[in-house]
């Protein structure tokens, strides 16, 4: 899971701080959002190209670290 937590970056130049995928400008929680809306990460991955199906893993196992705290 360690690995998978070093594409979430958190930079407080970019999007107020927020938790970011791989330092680009897509909010962890805007794809938390699309999944809880019923996008599929197949329908995500096509409005974002440029992440790839990791990234989505990887904000699920960020949600979860930090609800377990």
């Amino acid at each position: 899971m360690s690995s998978l937590l070093e594409r979430i970056t958190i930079e407080s130049d970019k999007c107020g701080g927020r938790a970011c995928i791989r330092g680009l400008r897509v909010r962890v929680i805007d794809v938390l959002e699309m999944l809880a809306a019923g996008e599929s990460p197949a329908s995500i991955l096509m409005a974002f190209p440029y992440l790839e199906p990791e990234d989505i893993t990887a904000c699920l196992s960020f949600a979860v670290q930090r609800i377990g705290r």
